[in-house]
């Protein structure tokens, strides 16, 4: 796990002074990626210089020292992640006549781009990553990333220089930088508290979708391939379904994952897991200890407060399978003085509440490791999010009223306020226990409205609901582009199927990858993902719908293989999220930090925000009226996150 870096003065019309300092000032911007050392190389002729920060797991000698040169000397790597079939794809090069110096898999990447080519090589990868490709016959450059984006990689063109890195801190102090927001890209922001792809919060700068890599020559030209596409993975799923008996099927996923799990264990650094409690994070840490002859080290975070812990749940996993747990159970305050920091993990805004318990979690891990094994990518291939069953029931109801009786309804029910239905909830004793009601039905009524099924996914997802105006000039109400490129496919799925595409597609890599990496990596820690190990993906989108949602409940093969090494009743219970009470908090101690941002004369700064429906939200949810956590952190965040950068 590191940090690339880089640029690249392709036609040369620009001159920019010491460029070695420049590569240096880059790579050490993301120091935290890689403590265990620093790398550069530069072709002053070509004017190409990258930097590299590395974070040593396989291979700690300096054979595995990056940037990496091919024995040829015609080839040039700067390389992020991890190859788990490093060692076939070794053997296969041997075997071609190639000759290692060392056995790292940043070494088996470069001299297999440079023998078999970019898309052969990136399609023989079992792995997460993001890299850099210097082709010299060629004068050409290509930037990859890994299938579902697991490794971050940013680019753009500013000023005829090519610049790259992991993260955006590193582009910011090259002197051909120009920061301005992309105001499109900040609207969609609101919408989802994530920038999607392939935007970047900058206009100019875009994230590498997921499973491409792009080529570009000293003229600039560039191209774009597809080397695994997950759209056309999804749709072969619509003409084949694995009629396979539930036991061969079970099997089957026991292999792939025991597979999976296994690569992700070959490290010659301390590893471990992070353990929930819940059923993903609770198979691979079985999958992990049947494959270990000592105890697997486990990590959970625990709170205080009711409804926001599972660290009692993780610590009955782990005693059933003996591993040597870890816990930490962190008082608010401690929780709380982290929240400044997050703008510098994140350079761009983020706004998932879950990022906190990441990162503390990610913390204690690497007090004593330095990879830690997740259950992240379990909910979106095997229907295991809230949402989807509510949201099929709810579309199934909707499509079967009229749209203008829906209109009726949805205006009676928001002409009654929030407070007023949670009263009710309180008298009535069917819709006791039924949390927050108000907010509840005041959402379903904005859905009453949706056209299709896949209105009703966007509505349900945004947290500023529709047509919202936030962003001052050019706002535009927009989905991510992939996003949009895919829905006009109209693909025959049912709807559970189609809110898992999605998630897929934008969802999975824009938050939950993005969190995981930078809060781990914030750290120096390195995550790894084996539900993403895009065998498994590929297997459970074969999969028929019996055999991932029944009984109301998702997971269902998850939930039957996880059987055959925990007892049910460790994990058979209601989903909980991996968040924090940022409601009461703000309501509470973070009740003047968060004024500060939200104030009208913070709000209306550089002419971007509309301050109206903010400070309209604020007050309402200090009034305990409504319940506006998370859009209202989405503000805040972006608030913190401009401050910290600068950025108009």
């Amino acid at each position: 796990m590191c940090g690339i870096t880089g640029f690249w003065n392709m036609k040369q019309q620009v001159r920019i002074a010491a460029p070695k300092e420049v590569i240096q000032k880059m790579t050490d911007a993301i120091i935290h990626r890689g403590p265990d050392s620093s790398g550069l190389w530069w072709d002053e002729k070509a004017e190409i210089y990258f930097g590299h920060r590395r974070l040593a797991i396989i291979d700690l000698s300096s054979a595995g020292h990056q940037p990496m040169v091919s024995r040829s000397g015609l080839s040039v790597l700067s390389y992020n992640g991890e190859i788990y079939n490093s060692d076939e794809l070794r053997k296969q090069l041997i075997e071609a006549g190639c000759q290692f110096k060392g056995y790292s898999d940043t070494e088996v990447i470069l001299e297999a781009c440079e023998l078999w080519g970019i898309e052969k090589t990136t399609k023989s990868l079992i792995g997460m990553f993001a890299f850099a490709f210097w082709d010299a016959r060629k004068q050409q450059l290509t930037l990859a990333r890994d299938r579902v984006g697991k490794k971050p990689l940013y680019w753009g063109i500013h000023q005829g220089m090519l610049l790259f890195a992991s993260e955006l801190k590193a582009l910011t102090v090259h002197p051909a930088w120009s920061a301005k927001i992309n105001r499109n890209a900040l609207a969609a922001y609101f919408d989802y508290n994530y920038v999607p792809a392939p935007n970047s919060i900058y206009q100019d700068i875009q994230k590498l979708k997921p499973g491409t890599f792009i080529s570009i020559d000293a003229f600039g030209k560039t191209q774009e391939t597809t080397y695994w596409d997950f759209h056309q993975i999804a749709a072969q799923s619509l003409g084949f379904r694995d009629s396979r008996s539930e036991l061969e099927l079970e099997e089957t996923l026991d292999v792939l994952l025991r597979d999976a799990v296994k690569r992700r264990m070959i490290s010659d650094v301390p590893l471990a897991a992070f353990l929930s409690g819940g059923i993903d994070s609770s198979l691979i840490v079985a999958l992990m200890q049947a494959e270990s002859t000592r105890a697997v080290k486990t990590f959970s975070i625990g709170f205080h407060e009711p409804g926001y812990n599972e660290a009692i749940y993780a610590a009955a996993v782990a005693k059933h399978l003996g591993t040597d747990h870890h816990e930490l159970y962190l008082p608010a305050e401690e929780a709380q003085s982290i929240i400044p920091q997050i703008p510098e993990w994140f350079d761009e805004p983020f706004a998932d509440v879950s990022q906190i318990p990441t990162f503390l979690v990610s913390k204690l891990a690497r007090s004593q490791v330095t990879v830690s094994l997740s259950g992240d990518g379990g909910d979106e291939l095997f229907a295991g999010y809230n949402r989807y069953f509510l949201g099929n029931k709810l579309w199934y109801i909707l499509s079967k009223i009229p749209k203008p009786l829906r209109m009726l309804v949805a205006k009676s029910l928001f002409s009654v306020s929030p407070h007023h239905w949670d009263k009710l909830s309180s008298v009535v004793p069917m819709l006791k226990h039924r949390g927050v009601l108000g907010d509840k039905i005041h959402k379903l009524s904005g859905l009453l409205g949706a056209r299709s099924p896949e209105e009703c996914y966007q509505l349900s997802t945004s947290y500023w609901g529709r047509r919202h105006s936030l962003v001052t000039e050019e706002n535009a109400e927009i989905k991510p582009a992939r996003q949009q490129d895919q829905t006009q496919s109209n693909l025959a799925f049912n709807f559970i199927e189609y809110m898992q595409y999605m998630d897929t597609l934008n969802y999975l890599p824009d938050d939950i990858l993005t969190k995981v990496d930078r809060t781990s990596m914030a750290v120096s820690l390195e995550a790894r993902t084996p539900f993403l190990d895009h065998r498994v993906i590929e297997f459970a989108w074969t999969l028929p719908m019996k055999m991932k949602v029944r009984d109301g409940k998702g997971k269902w093969l998850l939930r039957s293989l996880l059987k055959r090494y925990v007892p049910s009743h460790l994990f058979e219970r209601p989903k909980m999220g991996f968040g924090v009470p940022i409601d009461t908090w703000l309501r509470g101690p973070l009740r003047d930090w968060a004024e500060d941002l939200l104030s009208e004369n913070e709000l209306r700064k550089d002419n971007l925000l509309n301050p109206k429906p903010i400070r309209q939200r604020w007050q309402e949810h200090l009034s305990g009226k409504r319940n506006w956590q998370y859009s209202l952190w989405g503000v805040l965040m972006f608030q913190a996150w401009r401050n910290k950068w600068d950025a108009k």
